[in-house]
C-alpha cells in the first residue's frame, strides 16, 4: 500500500514539497532567530511583526527557487511562476499574521507563535502552488 501512495505523482510532490518546506522553515527560522537576536527591543510587537514578515519571505524566495527545479521541475516562465508563488506565500503570510495576532494572548511574540503561524502557511501554501502556480506540470 505504501509502495502504491509513493507511486502516485501528487503525493512524491508533496512529499518534495515538504521537504523543500523544511528547508525554508529552516531559512525562516535562522532569520528570525538571528533579527531577534540583533535587535533588543525584539519583543515589541511591531519587531515581532516585521522579524515574522523577513523571515517568512526569505524562506518562500528559498522554496520557490527548489519547488521549481526538484519538486514540479517546471519549465515555465519564471518571472510569471515567481509572481505567483510569492502572492500565495503572501497569502500564507496573512493566515500567519491573523492567527498570530488571534494567538499572541495565548502564546506570546516568540518561537512558539511563531511555529503556529508557520505550520498554518503550509498548508495554504502546497495547495494552492499545487494548482494554481506550477498547474502546467500536473
Amino acid at each position: 500500500m505504501i509502495a502504491s501512495l509513493a507511486q502516485r505523482r501528487g503525493v512524491r510532490q508533496f512529499v518534495k514539497f515538504s521537504v523543500v518546506g523544511a528547508s525554508g522553515f529552516v531559512v525562516n527560522l535562522v532569520v528570525f532567530t538571528l533579527l531577534q537576536r540583533l535587535d533588543p527591543r525584539h519583543s515589541e510587537l511591531t519587531h515581532y511583526y516585521v522579524f515574522y514578515t523577513i523571515g517568512f519571505f526569505s524562506g518562500g524566495v528559498s522554496n520557490y527557487y527548489l519547488n521549481r527545479i526538484w519538486t514540479f521541475r517546471s519549465t515555465g516562465h519564471a518571472l510569471r511562476e515567481g509572481a505567483q508563488f510569492l502572492t500565495v506565500s503572501a497569502l500564507a503570510w496573512l493566515v500567519g499574521l491573523g492567527i498570530s495576532w488571534g494567538l499572541a494572548p495565548l502564546l506570546g511574540h516568540g518561537h512558539r507563535l511563531w511555529l503556529v503561524a508557520t505550520l498554518a502557511g503550509i498548508i495554504v501554501n502546497f495547495f494552492i502552488n499545487k494548482y494554481w502556480t506550477f498547474r502546467h506540470t500536473q
